[in-house]
């Protein structure tokens, strides 16, 4: 029996009413607002990331967690453990001498490498169960217009208050439980009482948090009736996701691809994304490449219904990585990200089918080349999905 494609799938966490959203574009915007979030905070701050390097922005972040625990505020810092490589070894012990606990996810270690793909890529922080920010941000410097100015990496952090704050702690707690060896209980969070506002829902689940993301934004694809509007800074798209679009576009939606230019960090997977280019445009996708600087952010906007988070919705997030979105439901949201989706399509090139048939002998070369690592990577991936799911 064939799923319907109108139903809502199943999540860990409800939908949810009573929020205030405000979206933070770019770093000028969320960095000052997650910094004095932590400086405001009286009980305890939550912080998960996946990558970290050292420089301005990681000091800044560590300067403010290191004040906050030696106020007594209860500081918990959960890295990835390959993504959190880059944290110094002075800043893990100024966190530890200030009384912050800090543990990592996977480890990596020789006697579990089956497991050392498996990474957390969620990116969460969280301050006395009222506020939480969410996005694509890593604590590195590409992201801080004070050290790389215009070149700063494009990014979108979302900043939630209301009743799904306590979803996304019990997210955190559940890994934290598991990857800290010591780790002492996480303050509860207040009661929040539904004030009427913003709807909402967290997008993850306590196991494979990248599969509620991907089910839950094909869901909404196959509910859409006006448009959906995708942006992602890796687009190796499922056939799933793939097939979800092209349907979209015979229904008469409008589907557009926000996705990154010739600026990337890593062009292998723009270049293994980009063979699906032909046969999406040829079926009425339209593809836009922004072009000023690197497009990071990763938001949808499926009519009024909106997805912000660390989600890229790839092979590598489905099979790998641990992710949350947040899902809104708010027409002024919605609206926001609509101007913002406007402002970034025209600073794009947009792609037309007949020129993409256009495109050199080399260009063709590369996309066939890392297209066919990609597919050799998924296909090792599966191998060895079963075995490592009985090991985690």
């Amino acid at each position: 029996m064939r799923a319907n494609p109108l139903r809502r799938p199943r999540t860990a966490f409800p939908e949810r009413a009573g929020h205030r959203y405000e979206l933070l574009v770019d770093g000028e915007r969320f960095l000052p607002a997650m910094l004095q979030a932590i400086e405001a905070a009286h009980r305890y701050v939550l912080l998960e990331l996946y990558l970290v390097e050292d420089g301005h922005c990681a000091g800044s972040f560590v300067n403010a967690l290191c004040r906050a625990a030696q106020q007594g505020v209860a500081v918990f810092i959960l890295l990835d453990g390959y993504g959190g490589r880059g944290l110094s070894e002075a800043h893990r012990q100024a966190l530890a001498a200030a009384g912050a606990q800090l543990a990592f996810f996977n480890p990596l270690s020789l006697h579990r490498w089956r497991l050392s793909l498996w990474r957390d890529h969620r990116k969460l922080l969280l301050v006395d169960g009222e506020i939480a920010f969410t996005g694509g941000m890593g604590m590195t410097d590409d992201f801080d217009p004070a050290v790389r100015g215009e070149a700063a990496w494009h990014e979108v952090m979302l900043e939630i208050r209301g009743p799904c704050v306590q979803d996304w702690q019990k997210l955190f707690e559940a890994a934290w439980r598991r990857w800290c060896a010591d780790a002492r209980p996480l303050p509860s969070p207040p009661c929040t009482i539904d004030s009427g506002g913003g709807g909402g829902q967290v997008l993850g689940d306590f196991g494979h948090g990248g599969r509620a993301v991907m089910a839950s934004t094909i869901a909404a694809m196959g509910r859409s009736r006006s448009r959906i509007w995708l942006a992602t800074g890796y687009f190796v798209p499922t056939r799933r996701l793939r097939r979800a679009l092209v349907r979209a576009v015979r229904r008469g939606v409008d589907v557009r691809l926000l996705l990154p230019g010739p600026h990337t960090d890593h062009p292998p997977v723009w270049h293994a994304g980009r063979r699906f280019y032909g046969r999406l445009l040829r079926s009425g996708v339209k593809i836009y490449e922004y072009q000023p600087r690197f497009l990071h952010a990763k938001f949808l906007l499926c009519d009024q219904w909106t997805s912000v988070g660390s989600s890229n919705l790839d092979h590598w997030t489905l099979r790998w990585n641990l992710e949350a979105n947040q899902a809104v439901m708010d027409e002024t949201l919605a609206g926001e990200l609509a101007r913002l989706f406007e402002q970034d399509f025209a600073q794009s090139l947009a792609w037309q089918a007949e020129d993409w048939r256009a495109r050199g002998r080399w260009q063709r070369f590369k996309e066939w080349l890392f297209g066919g690592l990609d597919d050799w990577l998924m296909q090792l991936g599966d191998r060895y999905a079963l075995r490592m799911e009985s090991e985690k």
